[in-house]
């Protein structure tokens, strides 16, 4: 769960040598990368401008989410 806007951030190696990142409390927020940091800016970028779109359109988003930080794991 989200606590005080972090988000924390799994990332692992695939067997064909990519790295995929996931933002565990985000639904569907995964990214490849060619390198363990490829891969955390993507999921980084990838969460933030899903964030930004809520915001565009709108959508609520909670609290925390105004300040956000990413903790890779």
């Amino acid at each position: 769960m989200a606590n005080s806007g972090q988000f924390t951030i799994e990332l692992e190696q695939e067997d064909d040598g990519r790295w995929i990142g996931e933002v565990l409390t985000l639904p569907g927020m995964m990214a490849y990368g060619q390198t363990r940091a490829k891969a955390l800016a993507a999921v980084q970028a990838l969460a933030l401008h899903s964030m930004a779109d809520r915001l565009e359109h709108g959508e609520a988003l909670p609290d925390e989410f105004l300040n956000v930080s990413f903790l890779a794991a």
